[in-house]
């Protein structure tokens, strides 16, 4: 008898079209934020307004990879939401420990306390959601 593998249950399907959503808002959240920094003031904080960049970044790709679905898409959430947890955890510490690190806010200064720690508990759900849709 040939046992087969169960087929990956898509992560663009109920639940997973919130997450994409919350990932394309913070996305645009995210770039604006940095945009506007990076245009107006970059001299007063460069690495906290690349690090909004980068978040940025992470969200638009990750939003992708979800949506996309597929094997190619998975790999690029589990990869994107990796990252962003590392990120913000990292940051967050950082940026409790050492102030003058980050003269001005980051998307992920106090583990995103001024995005209502979203950015903390997003990544945790995306890792969680693809654990769940995995064959």
């Amino acid at each position: 008898m040939v046992e087969t593998q169960a087929p990956e249950r898509a992560t663009n399907r109920g639940p997973g079209r919130l997450l994409i959503a919350v990932y394309i808002l913070f996305a645009i959240a995210a770039t604006s934020r940095a945009g506007l920094q990076i245009v107006t003031k970059f001299g007063e904080a460069p690495v906290a307004y690349l690090l909004s960049a980068v978040a940025a970044l992470i969200y638009i790709v990750a939003a992708v990879g979800l949506a996309r679905s597929g094997h190619a898409g998975r790999r690029t959430a589990l990869v994107c939401c990796s990252v962003e947890l590392v990120g913000v955890v990292a940051v967050g510490i950082l940026s409790l420990v050492d102030k003058e690190l980050f003269p001005d806010e980051t998307v992920w200064s106090q583990f995103g306390s001024g995005y209502g720690y979203i950015p903390l508990v997003l990544p945790i759900l995306g890792l969680a959601w693809l654990w769940r849709t995995r064959s």
